[in-house]
This record gives structure tokens, sequence and C-alpha cells, in this order.
């Protein structure tokens, strides 16, 4: 189920919230993911750090993208292409979800309220669908 305007209203603002942030948080993420999936580790180049900066901006823009009604602005086929042609497949986004949820509660705290983790989830949830689907990602 796509996420509620309200929902993604929460993703939005605590986003906006971690933008000060966003370095040690993707540095927390990619721990916590190859904590879950060590196997997933040589699939990504040894500067996590600029690896982690692509990432926190690529989920920006596609939350951006996200609350957009006329039309999107992320190539979600290609996007997904390039993560299946680095090795990326449908079973990997589950630790992905699980290091994210994670590193969105290290971060934000006590305002990582379960209701604000459930929005993540949602907002998650379609837009890799739309990574999957769009970009032929393989099972």
């Amino acid at each position: 189920m796509p996420p509620t305007e309200l929902e993604m209203s929460q993703v939005k603002q605590s986003f906006e919230d971690l933008r000060p942030y966003l370095e040690p948080t993707s540095l927390f993420f990619y721990d916590a993911l190859f904590k879950r999936a060590p196997e997933l580790r040589e699939l990504f180049r040894e500067d996590l750090k600029g690896q982690g900066m692509r990432f926190m901006n690529t989920l920006g823009l596609i939350l951006a993208d996200m609350e957009k009604s006329n039309g999107s602005s992320v190539d979600y086929a290609e996007l997904g292409r390039l993560h299946a042609t680095l090795g990326i497949r449908q079973a990997h986004f589950a630790p992905m979800e699980e290091a994210l949820m994670e590193s969105l509660g290290d971060k934000l705290g006590e305002r990582f309220t379960p209701e604000l983790e459930q929005a993540w989830r949602s907002a998650y949830e379609a837009f890799s669908r739309k990574l999957i689907e769009s970009g032929k990602i393989p099972a």
C-alpha cells in the first residue's frame, strides 16, 4: 500500500531533520547492512563515505519525487537497471530496509516513533517496488 500524504509528510520532515547528519547516518547504514548481510560488502566500493552520500542524495530525490502528481523526475528504470548490473537482487532489499530503519532510529532517537517507522516502511516499500519492477531487478 503506498504511503499516505501524512506519512510522506512525516518521512520528508524526518529526512530534512537528518540533513545535517547525512554522512554519519549513511556510514551507520552500511555498517548495519553489512552486519545483516555480509555478502553484500563485495558489491560496494571501498569508498563507503562517497557511496553513502550518493545513497542519501538518491534517497532524498526519490522522496521528493514521490510527492509529485505530475509525473516522475526520477528514472526508476535506469536506477533499477544500474543496481541490477551491480549485482543487487530483490532479496537484498529486505536487509537494506532493516538497516535503514536501524539507522533512522539511531540518528532520530525518540523522534523515530512507531508511527514514523511505519511511514518510512510504507515509503520504502513503494520506492523499492518501483525500482524492482521498472529496473527488472532479478529475484
